[in-house]
């Protein structure tokens, strides 16, 4: 495979020009900015799918965080009774 002759950041401007381009086709913007029509669709395909992984990784890591947060609260219960078992077992030992 050969190297890329555009940019990263390239391609993202270009993305977020046809996604700004009311009206705009991807042969009409891709011939302002010089870039073939399929590559321009390809990397507004690849920023899309891209954009989608991102929501489900927030989603899941979302859902992770409440997973954890209910944990705490049963952590915490637990050892609010273990320190009351202490300090009840303490007070009735005479040494």
């Amino acid at each position: 495979m050969g190297t890329s002759r555009y940019s990263c950041e390239f391609g993202a401007v270009a993305v977020a020009l046809y996604h700004s381009s009311p009206g705009g086709t991807y042969a009409s913007v891709a011939k302002d900015l010089g870039v073939n029509h399929g590559t321009l669709r390809m990397w507004v395909r690849d920023a899309g799918r891209a954009a989608r992984l991102g929501a489900v990784e927030a989603i899941a890591m979302e859902e992770e965080n409440r997973q954890l947060r209910a944990r705490v609260r049963e952590l915490g219960l637990e050892r609010e009774i273990l320190r009351r078992a202490a300090k009840y077992f303490a007070a009735g030992t005479c040494w």
